[in-house]
């Protein structure tokens, strides 16, 4: 059980506390992402079952003069969970009459990984790192943007894909209430396919991924002193048919302890029983074009790949 709330409790200790307490046990996805979760996420992009990110690069690259010339101008380009952005140079590098660009992403390390990797692209005018969340993010680099400038979100790699449907609709909303007349939206979804694909995709023979979940706890463990043992859950992917969506879960492998101090919280997990640690939504071509239309942008294009069903969808702010 929570007990009463103590005056040293950080709000992120009751944040997992009360995940921990739910049914199901759940931890919020960008918990994964410390500088050691974003480090092994770059390598999991690189693996031979994680077709997406493959689809994403050669979606971008095939199409990036098509891309850069759609964009408005002047362009202030504005990368949500821009990770290393490796992916995104090509599309840049295309933008008629060059860009400023803003990385905004939660991890420090991942910002640094982004300023490397976009060292000398052709047409960079001003590079900036925003560590942050996304809309917070956005809101900084909105603000600083000169008259006259036009704005352009880039949110690629199927991150949105991680957000519930309902949630994803509500961050458009958000991104399209901090966008003025002219600015843009560049989307990029993960789309529908068998699932006896995807399932390796997110549990790789390597392990890559199953370190990538169990650093959760050890970052837990580093930040929180969180008393659990790491080694003691497992990897878990899992297709939910009825949600279209991937699950990643760390089940205990015989009964497990966990206890958050600074929360007061203790619990223990039957053997088998799981933490709910990310969601992947899929989606139709045609889902992505409505949920940027129910945000209130209008469609511009839509590109897809057939290989590794993905979509890069440029919507316009009216």
């Amino acid at each position: 059980m929570i007990e009463a709330a103590s005056a040293e409790g950080t709000a992120l200790a009751w944040e997992v506390a009360a995940g921990l307490n739910a049914r199901p046990r759940v931890l919020p996805c960008r918990l994964l992402y410390d500088s050691v979760g974003s480090a092994l996420f770059e390598a999991i992009t690189l693996l031979p079952e994680y077709g997406l990110a493959r689809a994403d690069r050669k979606l971008l690259r095939q199409h990036a003069a098509a891309i850069g010339a759609a964009l408005p101008r002047p362009s202030v380009v504005v990368e949500l969970g821009a990770g290393s952005a490796r992916k995104t140079r090509p599309v840049l590098a295309a933008i008629p009459g060059g860009f400023a660009y803003t990385a905004v992403d939660i991890s420090p390390e991942a910002v640094r990984i982004c300023r490397r990797a976009l060292a000398e692209t052709p047409g960079m005018a001003a590079w900036r790192g925003v560590v942050a969340e996304f809309l917070p993010g956005l809101e900084q680099a909105a603000a600083e943007r000169r008259p006259g400038q036009r704005l352009t979100v880039f949110f690629l790699g199927g991150t949105i894909g991680n957000l519930s449907r309902d949630a994803a609709a509500g961050l458009l909303r958000g991104i399209h209430a901090r966008l003025a007349p002219g600015d843009a939206l560049l989307l990029g979804t993960d789309l529908e396919q068998n699932p006896a694909r995807l399932l390796p995709a997110y549990d790789d023979a390597a392990g890559v991924t199953a370190a990538f979940n169990r650093n959760l706890l050890v970052r837990l463990r580093r930040e929180l002193g969180a008393q659990m043992d790491p080694a003691g859950f497992a990897h878990e992917a899992r297709w939910n048919a009825a949600e279209r969506r991937m699950e990643m879960h760390l089940r205990a492998v015989g009964e497990q302890a966990i206890a958050i101090p600074e929360a007061g919280f203790a619990c223990r997990l039957a053997d088998g029983e799981s933490i709910w640690t990310e969601a992947s939504y899929k989606y139709t071509a045609q889902e992505t074009r409505h949920l940027g239309a129910t945000a209130g942008f209008e469609v511009v294009a839509q590109w897809r790949g057939e290989e590794w069903p993905a979509a890069e969808t440029l919507f316009a702010r009216n």
